[in-house]
């Protein structure tokens, strides 16, 4: 989880425990790789709670991570107080995440990289360098303005991650039927945040994944991507700090 560092100055509000998922960052790697499985790595989200000493705990979670929380929230919604979702994949709930895909793509053609990011990312690599060199053209679709702190994050992405972990996360992994109606039933407050431009999911898909909760509210970021904290650390952080602190919940 080194890539959130500080979520944008959230740590002044907030006391963060990041979870290297298993394999990646300071993680041990499993024995059996089966383990990787979104679905699986919900009982380590409850073994670190425990661990904590935790009754009940305010949970974050961003892109893949937004999987195992939704998960977790259906299997323990007693342990928490709030949930609070950063541009969520929504492959668990079985939901598209490109609504309105040409939509967002086309705010900006303007951009001096658009053309080269576009062909990029719609490119079928051959192979794994070819890969990366294609995820590097196409990066700046993921931020909001194409900053040197933008940059920075880009470059740094790929050391951060995991092969075993990564082909493994979805492995042999169907969304359960049941899952909406466990989220429609979850108690706690829901904050989904979402980048303006962010292309995986779009603001549109994280709408939609809005309708299954019934206390949930979006926060559409301007000028943002799939990395909000990156390309306005201030709003990002005010964001969610307002939402965790906000009376009555």
């Amino acid at each position: 989880m080194e890539y959130l560092a500080d979520l944008g100055g959230l740590s002044a509000h907030r006391t963060l425990v990041l979870l290297d998922n298993r394999g990646t960052g300071a993680s041990a790697v499993p024995a059996d790789p089966s383990t990787y499985r979104v679905d699986r790595l919900v009982e380590d989200v409850e073994a670190l709670r425990r661990h904590l000493g935790l009754d009940r705990m305010d949970l974050f979670g961003h892109s893949a991570s937004g999987g195992i929380c939704m998960l977790y929230a259906a299997r323990y919604p007693d342990r928490l107080d709030r949930l609070v979702l950063v541009d969520p994949s929504l492959r668990v709930a079985g939901l598209p995440s490109d609504l309105g895909l040409d939509e967002v793509l086309a705010e900006r053609a303007d951009e001096p990289w658009y053309a080269e990011a576009l062909a990029a990312l719609t490119a079928e690599a051959g192979t794994p360098e070819e890969l990366e060199h294609l995820r590097r053209l196409s990066a700046p679709l993921l931020y909001g303005p194409w900053t040197a702190a933008a940059r920075a994050q880009a470059d740094a992405e790929p050391a951060q991650f995991a092969a075993p972990a990564t082909e493994g996360f979805y492995a042999g992994y169907e969304p359960d039927p049941a899952l909406p109606d466990r989220l429609a039933a979850l108690p706690v407050p829901v904050l989904l945040v979402v980048g303006e431009h962010d292309i995986w999911p779009t603001r549109s898909a994280v709408r939609a994944l809005a309708g299954l909760f019934a206390r949930a509210e979006v926060a559409v970021l301007p000028r943002a991507g799939h990395f909000p904290w990156v390309d306005d650390p201030a709003a990002f952080a005010g964001t969610v700090a307002r939402f965790l602190s906000a009376p009555g919940r």
